[in-house]
């Protein structure tokens, strides 16, 4: 792993990088893995930490999307399914194959979804993950025992990918480096250098931690912060139109026993129209997502009481026990970038906004990319560096990302393992196994209800990037997606952690401490 100290050296070089990437989520570290891996000289920088936002508050599914099926968009059906088999090839220990059951209770129902999943298990052209079939009730009884009864005719079995997304981000920053890139989180941008002729030449770096600024030189810049990506193009052009329409997808946790089998549910069409998803997921039954529009994208962004209640009220229609508010151990929001219709104007109905991504070269030759979804990240980062690589003359280098193995990836490949809290480190397993056994105190829960020690907080600091207490519960563990008041509980333990291994003092800690809880807060559901 390359050392902050070590990525904070060549940032100070005074050579100019061939790529400097902005934004340290899903698409800004895919866009760095394929740089570095075609040899360009890439920086990735992060003004937070890797996958802080939307990247870590997906739906944890690696899929073509059944909903787009629906809308008659198939391109990006099959290019997502595409996308999902290679995923599963190059990254075994961090995305599995899913069982997925679609419920009837009408008499048509089981004839009209089989025939659907039918025809997206055809649209996989080979990459399939197993056949879809119709299910009897006893059938659907026995894949999802907490089923409603009342008047279930029977159902739908399919099968998708599932994956943990923030871990995904992580790896991918990993093998970013390990191809030769340089990779800095708490970096922002702050502005945008330009030469004489008025391109973008380069950025004004912000050490978030030190305070401190340089100005950095590229050949070519690379937006790629998502929701946020207006912002930076507003930098390069104070007149640029908003591109983004963003949308807010709220997630409830709640107890294994709502989800005791090992069958996903899906909640094939709401209210709103959306589809609603219940999926077993560490140990827990994560329930998503709503789509509302929002007004502006922010870091933090808190669930409305309704939207909690539509989930409620969702999936509380599919289960002999409903769940309550109280039942719920976590609350999380992402925020979509969905671009506008036309590349501008008002959309008020975000469901409708197209999932597909869109590469913009500015006048001043800034690279944005955004839109898309966490499926198909690999070849919106294509899409990117071969638009980037022929804008400023690059040379021309095929990108090797399709059957590039993610770091973790095991030499032996299981696509139908459940994640645990070590499984999902994969081909480093065995090196956090021996550092939680050189230390007694490395073994130490970080609180009964979480599945993690404080040696995974070690390993977070030590070969992770980790920085805050937020960046080892929320991401590099998932303990406050998992469960946000446990997560609370245990950060004491975590900020004492990191303080020995990064040599911070106490008032950093306190002050980490508070930061940790007020964001937690937001992760706690909403009264009603």
């Amino acid at each position: 792993m390359q050392t902050r100290a070590q990525a904070l050296a060549a940032l100070m070089e005074p050579t100019r990088w061939d790529v400097l990437v902005i934004g340290g989520g899903a698409t800004g570290a895919g866009v760095a893995v394929d740089a570095a891996s075609r040899g360009y000289r890439t920086l990735l920088l992060e003004q937070s930490d890797f996958g802080k936002g939307t990247s870590s508050r997906s739906t944890k599914l690696v899929h073509g999307g059944v909903r787009y099926l629906q809308q008659g968009n198939i391109s990006l059906v099959m290019e997502a399914l595409r996308e999902r088999g290679r995923l599963i090839r190059n990254a075994p220990h961090l995305v599995h194959r899913q069982r997925f059951v679609i419920p009837a209770y009408r008499w048509w129902e089981r004839l009209y979804y089989g025939l659907g999943m039918k025809v997206y298990g055809l649209l996989a052209w080979g990459r399939s993950l197993g056949p879809s079939r119709l299910l009897s009730p006893a059938a659907m009884i026995d894949a999802v025992p907490s089923i409603a009864r009342d008047g279930l005719r029977g159902g739908v079995q399919y099968f998708d990918g599932q994956f943990d997304d923030a871990r995904l981000v992580i790896n991918l920053v990993q093998t970013a480096v390990e191809r030769g890139a340089t990779a800095l989180n708490y970096c922002g941008a702050t502005g945008l250098m330009k030469d004489e002729r008025g391109r973008v030449a380069g950025v004004v770096v912000r050490d978030e931690e030190t305070g401190e600024t340089l100005e950095v030189s590229s050949r070519v810049v690379i937006n790629a912060t998502g929701a946020f990506c207006d912002g930076v193009r507003r930098m390069a052009d104070g007149d640029a139109p908003a591109m983004i329409a963003p949308s807010q997808g709220v997630h409830i946790v709640l107890d294994q026993r709502f989800l005791p089998g090992d069958a996903a549910l899906m909640v094939p069409k709401t209210r709103d129209g959306r589809v609603v998803f219940a999926i077993p997921w560490h140990g827990v039954t994560l329930v998503g997502t709503t789509d509302t529009p929002i007004d502006h994208a922010e870091l933090e962004p808190r669930a409305q009481d309704e939207e909690v209640a539509f989930l409620l009220e969702t999936v509380s229609g599919y289960l002999e026990e409903p769940p309550v508010r109280e039942d719920i151990r976590a609350v999380f929001t992402g925020i979509r970038p969905l671009v506008r219709a036309g590349g501008q104007g008002g959309e008020k109905n975000t469901a409708k906004l197209s999932r597909d991504h869109t590469v913009q070269i500015g006048d001043t030759g800034l690279v944005t990319i955004t839109g898309g979804k966490w499926t198909t990240y690999r070849h919106m980062a294509e899409d990117a560096v071969d638009q980037a690589a022929e804008l400023v003359g690059l040379s021309k280098r095929a990108c090797v990302t399709a059957d590039l193995p993610i770091h973790g990836c095991p030499v032996e490949r299981n696509t139908d393992s459940a994640f645990g809290a070590s499984s999902v480190y994969g081909s480093d397993t065995e090196a956090l196994d021996a550092l939680i056994a050189s230390d007694p105190g490395y073994a130490q829960p970080l609180h009964p209800d979480l599945p993690y020690s404080v040696g995974h907080v070690v390993w977070a600091s030590r070969h992770e990037y980790a920085r805050t207490v937020d960046d080892c519960l929320a991401r590099r563990t998932r303990a406050l997606i998992l469960n946000a008041r446990a997560a609370v509980d245990a950060a004491p333990l975590v900020v004492r952690t990191l303080a020995d291994e990064l040599g911070h003092d106490g008032a950093w800690a306190r002050a980490q401490v508070e930061a940790f809880s007020e964001t937690a807060a937001v992760y706690l559901p909403p009264s009603p």
